[in-house]
């Protein structure tokens, strides 16, 4: 183990220390599930077990993924918010699970600032415009007046309705005032699917389910929707530099518990996510994914607790710019 490594592993228990003896000896004292609420093999659960892997080691107990997909995110996102709050049961949250749910329906099936204790905001991903390899334009700018072109009829694929996927094509579509069907699916790799064998046009999915088909040329990539290119993809323009101004388009994955869930787990699951988000190896291994870690003082609960707030009225007001609504 490196010096910085047990660096990491030394604060960690002397976190643990400082909540309790009690506290550390007696959670976690058996396997934990990480429920992310979408397929496996999208970016969530990529994200997700590579975060899962690392706390694992740090807890001392198997940090166990699992895959609740459905309803956009809602299924198994509403699964935790019933939940025991016994800490044995946590949550990948999102963009689309905590925010996006909240104002797309009517009647979102969970409260997410009032059924979750916030731990951590840990990463943020931008998202890409990629479409079907024989679509014949080049760059963001060919591929608007393509669209827009009489008797074309664009189709686009999602990660479901509602999803985050569904509404940055929505959102796009408006700035470029693109007319174009949406083709829902369960989840943003079968959406992929589709588009790799040429059956819909377009999908907005974030970098990293597009990186590999990308490099295999199985898609064509348009731009990246974020104001800033990922070093994975920097020759890759962004929406805003192709003619698209202050078009910004980013996710974000968050830890959260049920509501009820002792302060003493909270604070002992926290400080595994900190030394969990500081780790060189889970730094890199997001970098190749296209994510990168957030700054230590944007990973408190309190600095969660208000983002996540102002992530909802920032995207209602969002939605109803561009007129989503999923029933």
């Amino acid at each position: 183990m490196g010096s910085r490594l047990r660096a990491l592993a030394v604060s960690v228990v002397a976190i643990l220390l400082f909540i309790g003896p009690a506290s550390a000896q007696d959670w976690p004292a058996r396997p934990l599930t990480l429920v992310v609420a979408f397929p496996s093999g999208g970016s969530d659960d990529i994200l997700g077990r590579i975060v899962a892997a690392r706390l694992s080691e740090l807890l001392g107990q198997p940090v166990i993924v699992e895959n609740v997909s459905g309803g956009g995110g809602s299924t198994g996102t509403a699964r935790v918010a019933t939940a025991a709050p016994d800490g044995y049961q946590l949550m990948l949250g999102t963009s689309a699970t905590h925010a996006l749910s909240q104002v797309l329906r009517r009647n979102p099936p969970y409260d997410s600032t009032a059924d979750f204790i916030p731990v951590a905001l840990i990463a943020e991903q931008p998202f890409i415009l990629i479409a079907r390899k024989d679509l014949p334009v080049e760059g963001l700018r060919e591929f608007i007046t393509y669209a827009q072109a009489p008797g074309i009829r664009m189709q686009y694929g999602s990660a479901g309705e509602g999803s985050a996927t569904h509404l940055v094509c929505a959102l796009l579509n408006t700035a470029g005032r693109i007319e174009a069907k949406h083709m829902p699916y369960d989840g943003g790799p079968a959406s992929l699917r589709d588009l790799v064998a040429g059956r819909i046009d377009y999908f907005c999915p974030v970098v990293t389910i597009a990186i590999p088909q990308i490099e295999n040329k199985g898609v064509k990539p348009i731009a990246i929707l974020a104001k800033k290119r990922p070093p994975i993809l920097a020759d890759l323009a962004t929406a805003s530099e192709q003619g698209l101004a202050d078009f910004d388009a980013n996710t974000w994955f968050a830890v959260f518990l049920p509501k009820g869930t002792p302060a003493r787990i909270v604070g002992i699951l926290h400080a595994a996510l900190m030394a969990t988000m500081d780790t060189p190896g889970v730094q890199a291994r997001l970098s190749q994914i296209g994510a990168h870690v957030v700054t230590p003082e944007r990973r408190t609960p309190d600095y969660l607790r208000a983002f996540l707030q102002s992530e909802i009225d920032k995207w209602a007001a969002a939605i109803k710019s561009a007129n989503v609504k999923v029933d």
